[in-house]
């Protein structure tokens, strides 16, 4: 009986995170048509297909559904033994950068992993905004940063790459608008560029009902029915919901995050940077 490779799988997952097999290929950082080689080597060990043709894309066949659950599991496993066997002897201090979206959602289970994995391993945590942890991550302040990727860096060790979600009060708006209500970050936001772009290019009126410099601002305001805003699914819970196709808004693009690696990383920043390459994406 042939195997399951790791690294077969882990570019499956890429492209059913990524949605095609270009975002795969940017995500692990192969061609195309090394990625293509892989899901065909992937097919051939199951013996049936997993991608079949949908319009100018690829789209999962029922084998390929099937195969998602049994490759995250997979993973998972392979990464708590390859963390156990590792991380007992490891020591010394990682200090994190985060946005707000991983905060709240998939890394407090990946630090709880790694920690016990890690146990003489100091984490300092901080929470923040893209660009200010990006300059932090340049000027030596951090080892691991996970922010939203605006232009390709050397220092990225991977890729996340979400779908950005239209998202409202589960009780709907507090009142019928003509404009479409906009609760957004300060300046600079990629989620507002991508809003405003959008919006701009399908032609609807919209007007800024909200502004915050932080997300914990941006919830308050969207669950009090004040407004829309443009997030990932990272931030669906706690009385927030896709938004309804009934307002008939505008597609939004999806969101790239990259996982960056400062210049003096030492290997417990590395294996960390690992586990979360292989454990962030949101499950399908």
């Amino acid at each position: 009986m042939e195997t399951l490779d790791p690294d077969l799988l882990r570019t499956f997952l890429a492209f059913v995170d990524g949605g095609s097999l270009a975002r795969a290929a940017s995500a692990i950082g192969r061609s195309p048509s090394a990625v293509t080689a892989q899901m065909q080597r992937l097919e051939e060990i199951v013996g049936e297909p997993l991608l079949s043709p949908q319009g100018r894309g690829r789209s999962l066949t029922p084998a390929g559904e099937d195969l998602v659950g049994h490759a995250r599991r997979i993973l998972a496993v392979h990464t708590e033994a390859w963390l156990a066997l590792k991380g007992a002897r490891a020591g010394g201090r990682i200090a994190i950068g985060t946005t707000q979206d991983f905060a709240d959602h998939g890394l407090p289970d990946l630090l709880r992993a790694f920690a016990g994995s890690h146990p003489r391993v100091r984490i300092e945590l901080r929470v923040g905004r893209s660009l200010e942890l990006g300059s932090a991550l340049q000027a030596g302040q951090l080892d691991l940063a996970i922010t939203m990727r605006h232009a390709a860096s050397p220092d990225e060790a991977a890729l996340i790459t979400e779908p950005m979600l239209w998202l409202c009060s589960e009780k709907g708006l507090a009142r019928r608008q003509e404009a479409v209500p906009l609760a957004l970050l300060d300046p600079y936001c990629g989620f507002r560029e991508a809003a405003l772009n959008a919006l701009d290019a399908a032609g609807r009126r919209y007007r800024i009902a909200a502004g915050s410099a932080s997300l914990a601002g941006l919830r308050t305001a969207v669950n009090a029915g004040i407004a829309l805003t443009p997030r990932t699914r990272r931030f669906v819970h706690s009385g927030i919901v896709e938004a309804s196709p009934d307002l008939d808004l505008p597609p939004l693009p999806m969101a790239d995050f990259a996982i960056r690696l400062g210049r003096e990383a030492g290997r417990p920043a590395r294996d960390l940077a690992e586990l979360l390459c292989n454990g962030l994406a949101l499950p399908s």
